[in-house]
């Protein structure tokens, strides 16, 4: 009996434990901290299921609890049970069975029109003509970031890092490169899935300024776990900043190891997979370099932006995230410095 005892007290113990760890707030990635109209729906969802669940539990923990004590108080009584009529025993057996099977159905219903209404929710044609456009490719194992305008001087590619003014409804068209992504940004929206050969679409909003991680949701591969992205909120103004320079085509190196990175750049293979506007280089495989000198992280945000994660990445990325479509650089120091002098002016 003891151990029974002990056992639900651990139970109960690691409940209060999960609701105190899901109720805080902070943190990065926190589906239940939103920042959005999206994540708010599904936030009060979570908590409504989480709270009745919990009510539940609790009721049938103190149902136990009292069973088994009413069990041993029969157990040492020297009185003989009282016996009950068996009309009554069932009655009562009845009563109960009907009033759980009552109290389940409208707790399911009510799951339910809150499950509809959230979906709904997200799913709804919202007037966005005044919003921003935005499409979304999964590849194996970054996210190419395209920026839609009817004007295409305003039409720029960037990867793994997305700005977005605040207050504004945002648009996502999402693609699969590749194979099977999901896209998901927890504080903002929820998850939405990126099919090869199949146009998915998803809204989002961010009702506050700050720096938002997300990440593919659906096993993508060996270096799914590393396939991360970051939403930037910020004020229009800075956003518009921010746009405008991302338009422009690459600066121009100024020093002589610049240009010396920038011939290397150009006479090796990263030529056949990356792209650099406003230079000989225009592939589309990996991620577009035009401003990456500007970018918080590098290799979907596995590793922050720095000159020795760069020369880490440029040299082996295979060490970083192995299995990627990268091969391995053999320049020589020089070069490979000159190269990183070349990239880090890129913003």
């Amino acid at each position: 009996m003891t151990k029974r005892r002990n056992t639900t007290l651990r139970i109960l113990i690691a409940l209060v434990a999960v609701l105190c760890l899901t109720s805080c707030g902070g943190g990065i990635q926190n589906s239940i901290n939103p920042a959005g109209p999206q994540a708010d729906n599904l936030s009060r969802l979570w908590w409504l299921m989480f709270t009745v669940c919990s009510v539940v539990f609790v009721i049938v923990m103190i149902v136990l609890l009292l069973s088994l004590r009413n069990r041993t108080k029969e157990s040492i009584s020297e009185l003989p049970p009282q016996v009950e009529p068996p009309q009554n025993q069932e009655r009562r057996r009845r009563n109960v069975v009907i009033s759980a099977a009552t109290v389940t159905v409208v707790v399911l219903f009510v799951f339910l029109i809150a499950s509809f209404s959230a979906g709904r929710s997200m799913t709804a044609e919202l007037a966005h003509k005044n919003g921003l456009a935005i499409d979304v490719t999964g590849h194996q194992w970054w996210w190419e970031i395209r920026y839609s305008d009817i004007d295409a001087s305003n039409i720029f590619t960037t990867a793994n890092e997305i700005h977005i003014p605040v207050g504004v409804p945002v648009t996502f068209t999402l693609h699969g490169g590749d194979v099977i992504h999901s896209f998901w940004v927890p504080n903002l929206a929820g998850k939405k899935d990126l099919i090869p050969g199949k146009v998915n679409t998803l809204w989002l909003q961010a009702d506050k300024p700050g720096v938002y991680r997300g990440q593919c949701a659906e096993y993508c591969g060996l270096q799914h776990a590393q396939m991360a992205l970051w939403v930037v909120a910020e004020p229009q103004e800075q956003f518009n900043a921010w746009r405008q320079s991302q338009t422009q085509t690459s600066v121009p190196p100024a020093s002589d190891s610049q240009k010396r990175g920038q011939q290397v750049f150009l006479s090796s293979t990263c030529v056949m997979c990356h792209a650099i506007n406003g230079t000989p280089a225009g592939s589309n495989i990996g991620p577009n370099l035009t401003h990456v000198g500007s970018r918080n992280t590098i290799a979907a945000a596995t590793m922050s932006n720095t000159r020795e994660h760069l020369a880490q990445w440029i040299k082996d990325s295979q060490q970083v995230k192995p299995g990627n479509k990268m091969p391995q650089q053999n320049l020589s120091d020089a070069d490979l410095q000159s190269v990183i002098d070349y990239l880090q002016s890129l913003k």
